[in-house]
């Protein structure tokens, strides 16, 4: 009779019996998955957080670095990646509407908003690729010192960022010389930059109007530009020409940053493409009757829950990788 009571007692406080708060077990799961990795991103960032502000005097500001816009030339700082966010943002919204519409069996426009969740999350993956191979690439080049130091170059009458074309002398050498008829190969020398440390300082003398822009911030928060004096001698400890970033060089600044931008970007993108693939695999039921005959989309509203903390995640990036 005791064992009664207990158990009786036990189940009203439960309420939902083997449905914890009311949840399904689908749901539940989703949940638990939810906050494991909630966990991982708060690591990265952490990570991030500590690293950026260890090395804040030298740390690359974002808006002299995500200036690019597809199809436009020019310096665009943050309205690109301000685009990607919004675009996001509103994917989540058109998945708010397909989970209402499934609550109310709307099968029409689950479907129409399904398709708009998955354009949405689309583009923001086409758009962080774009990023990545610019970001890759680079457009203006740069200096790395004998000390790992990276050494950018600027237009003295603009203050804009200077290429390594807009001024650096085409000076025959070696690499040059020696084509492919005459069978010798540079097979020890790697990746060769579009210019070598002599035709950059060769063309930093002859042209006066171009000056250095170091590392180091300065107490109003821009990169530190040097005179035409200090800039001259500042290129003897010239080692390397950087284009571009990877994981061991980078030309716009630490190569920490690099680190963090290939890692918690792309672990996100691994995100949010998932999603779409997810998002696509459910929107097929949809249209097939799949969830129609089951009498319910919870599916639609697990998949939802998914979206919806791929979306946050990207504002917290986006806020501390971006932003601060």
């Amino acid at each position: 009779m005791d064992s009664t009571v207990s158990t009786t007692t036990e189940e009203n406080v439960w309420g939902g019996g083997n449905r914890p708060l009311g949840a399904s077990y689908g749901k539940l799961m989703m949940w638990f998955f939810l906050v494991s990795d909630a966990l991982t991103f708060s690591g990265f960032l952490a990570s991030y957080g500590f690293s950026r502000f260890k090395f804040i005097e030298t740390w690359p500001i974002a808006d002299q670095v995500f200036t690019h816009v597809p199809f436009f030339h020019g310096n665009y700082p943050m309205y690109y990646v301000a685009f990607m966010t919004f675009i996001l943002i509103m994917s989540s919204v058109t998945m708010v509407l397909a989970v209402d519409a499934g609550h109310k069996m709307k099968k029409d426009a689950v479907i129409w908003y399904m398709f708009l969740t998955i354009i949405g999350g689309a583009i923001f993956v086409g758009s962080q690729a774009w990023e990545w191979a610019t970001f890759i690439k680079g457009d203006y080049g740069a200096i790395e010192t004998k000390g790992g130091r990276i050494l950018q170059f600027v237009k003295a009458d603009s203050g804009e960022r200077a290429a390594l074309g807009d001024f650096s002398k085409t000076i025959p050498d070696q690499r040059d010389e020696l084509t492919r008829n005459e069978g010798v190969w540079f097979m020890s020398e790697g990746y060769l930059p579009s210019y070598s440390v002599n035709e950059v300082v060769e063309g930093f003398r002859a042209n006066p109007n171009i000056l250095i822009r170091t590392e180091t911030i300065n107490d109003e928060g821009e990169k530190v530009v040097l005179n035409r004096e200090d800039s001259l001698k500042k290129l003897n400890d010239a080692a390397l020409v950087v284009e571009g970033a990877n994981l061991i060089r980078n030309e716009y600044g630490s190569r920490l940053f690099a680190d963090f931008f290939f890692f918690i970007t792309g672990f996100h993108g691994f995100h949010v493409f998932s999603g779409v693939v997810i998002n696509i695999i459910i929107f097929f039921n949809v249209i097939l009757g799949t969830y129609e005959r089951r009498g319910h989309y919870e599916m639609v509203e697990k998949v939802g829950l998914y979206w919806h903390f791929v979306d946050l995640v990207w504002v917290f990036v986006f806020t501390f990788f971006y932003l601060v």
